[in-house]
């Protein structure tokens, strides 16, 4: 009955209750060591004894940070009340604890390592003060973090969940940039495999800031201009907004200032300025993000650069149009564009 219930009102779990009764009839497959090429991120070691069945590490991503309890959104869906997020190089590790451990012992251990370590806590939640069922939207539901690469590492908080534990703490370091560790800890069942539940699991996720290879460049005004002619659009990587905002970074002004050149040394040329963004999050929400991105861009042409705004058309088409695949987080940074289409 609990099940039930819970699959009704979570709804993306309702996968892995249904198989939950099929996989655990299966033999045990004992924890002895960890998944093979997995390691221990250098700033964050294990709690003793445990075993890595998950890992994953990105030269370069964008990472959803919980700020805050879990929260009913307007569609009914669970979200966090507050998020920040970074970019960064990113890895993340998934553990089983020993058996006959609870989360407040595996989650004091790891909140007393990053403080020595001189982490400084940004935001904690125990139990229902995290909010309910806060597995859901922090891994279950949340493909930008949940770990696919197997089933075992998939079905981590499938259900049974309990007494969960979530630390985010950040790290200045001397040599430049920030590390951000976010620790999940709490009792659950595995519904891929019985040994690797009904014991406590811990997700860490670790972004440093300040990583990115600088691989795009400035497209130039010439350029633009032989593309539109041949193409009518030209991609532009090189306008930057914060995670989930539409005000331009002060990095963009190199490419508005190309854009200008363009504009002005073709007055009559009109374009469309269309916003992209990847698939990550709700349509009609992307979509009006993009929309507000490329009427931020229109704003700084006419404003800090003296180009009509008639000659300049604002559109957001969200994730409608992407130029590759989103499956991989290099697909989504290619999507994540703003484009010049000749009117």
């Amino acid at each position: 009955m609990w099940l039930a219930v819970r699959a009704a009102a979570v709804g993306a779990v309702v996968a892995a209750c249904v198989v939950a009764g099929a996989a655990l009839a299966q033999p045990r497959v004992e924890i002895t060591r960890d998944l093979a090429g997995a390691k221990d991120h250098p700033l964050v070691p294990r709690y003793e004894g445990s075993f890595i069945i998950g890992y994953k590490a990105d030269r370069f991503a964008e990472v959803d940070i919980p700020m805050g309890p879990v929260t009913l959104g307007s569609n009914g869906q669970r979200r966090f009340e507050r998020m920040d997020a970074l970019e960064g190089a990113r890895t993340r590790l998934l553990y089983v604890a020993p058996f006959e451990r609870t989360s407040l012992e595996v989650m004091r251990n790891y909140k007393d390592a990053l403080l020595a370590a001189g982490f400084k806590p940004l935001f904690e939640c125990n139990r229902d003060a995290c909010g309910d069922s806060v597995e859901v939207p922090f891994y279950f539901n949340n493909d930008s973090r949940k770990l696919m690469a197997d089933q075992v590492m998939q079905y981590a908080f499938a259900y049974g969940v309990v007494d969960p534990r979530l630390f985010v703490a950040r790290l200045d370091r001397p040599q430049g940039g920030q590390a951000t560790v976010i620790v999940f800890a709490a009792f659950q069942e595995n519904s891929a495999n019985a040994a690797a539940g009904k014991r406590v699991a811990v997700f860490v996720d670790i972004v440093e800031s300040g990583t990115m290879e600088k691989r795009m460049v400035t497209v130039q005004a010439p350029e633009m201009a032989t593309n539109l002619s041949r193409d009518g659009k030209q991609a532009i990587y090189g306008i930057y907004f914060d995670f989930d905002k539409a005000d331009i970074k002060a990095e963009s002004k190199p490419q508005l200032e190309e854009m200008a050149k363009l504009l002005k040394a073709n007055p009559g040329l009109k374009v469309y300025i269309v916003g992209h963004t990847d698939n990550q999050g709700a349509l009609d929400y992307n979509i009006g993000l993009s929309q507000r991105r490329a009427e931020a861009v229109v704003r700084a042409l006419a404003t800090q650069y003296g180009i009509p705004a008639a000659r300049m058309t604002p559109r957001g088409l969200g994730p409608l149009a992407p130029v590759t695949s989103n499956a991989t987080e290099d697909g989504r940074a290619k999507n994540r564009r703003v484009e010049l289409v000749q009117q």
